[in-house]
């Protein structure tokens, strides 16, 4: 049975509720990576990995440090801080993804660019430590939550780039070329995904 809630998180997180074609979210990173393939892949896989284990660390110290040291008899509630807290444990793994794709693939670093940089502030990374908190998921919970949500980004990048590269060698009219025929695309694919909607009910 947990098992069977964690795959339907998974599933949710990435088709139902797709965080870019469902509620919208992450478009800047979402349009300007999703140009090429290679970048798109690259970016899906760093977005992926920090989206679970930013999940797993704001979990923890949400979770032992944040609500139980509200328990203590005088201690001040320090769940306000959550937003604060969950975008400093982000920009601090961030970071190290930084370094060490710096040094592993330099030539996928400079073609991410300031996308990689916009990671730690980006609402889709901040959006699931906060809903895992106000849904009070258990740690793997979590985590099935976070890869959910990393694979349903990865998954919009990489169909979003399989188009775009056919589209730079389509005749698409002036006035839609770049960005107008790409969002036309998205939410033609935004509608396409509403066909999800009543696979799981949660």
């Amino acid at each position: 049975m947990e098992f069977g809630k964690l795959f339907e998180l998974v599933i949710a997180a990435s088709l139902i509720n797709n965080f870019v074609f469902t509620r919208f979210l992450g478009l800047c990173i979402f349009f300007g990576v999703s140009r090429k393939m290679e970048t798109a892949v690259g970016m899906s896989i760093t977005f992926t990995a920090v989206m679970v284990v930013s999940a797993a660390l704001s979990w923890v110290v949400y979770n032992f440090v944040m609500i139980e040291n509200s328990m203590f008899q005088g201690s001040p509630d320090l769940t306000f801080l959550k937003i604060i807290i969950f975008i400093g444990i982000v920009a601090a793994f961030v970071q190290s993804a930084d370094t060490i794709m710096k040094k592993i693939s330099p030539t996928l670093y400079y073609k991410l660019g300031v996308y990689l940089a916009l990671i730690t502030t980006n609402c889709i990374i901040l959006a699931v430590p906060l809903i895992n908190a106000g849904e009070h998921y258990s740690f793997f919970e979590s985590i099935a939550f976070g890869l959910g949500s990393g694979l349903g980004f990865a998954l919009a990048l990489i169909i979003m780039a399989s188009i775009r590269e056919k589209l730079e060698v389509a005749d698409v009219p002036a006035p839609f070329k770049g960005l107008p025929i790409s969002f036309i695309i998205a939410g033609l694919i935004a509608l396409a995904f509403t066909g999800f909607s009543g696979l799981i009910t949660l």
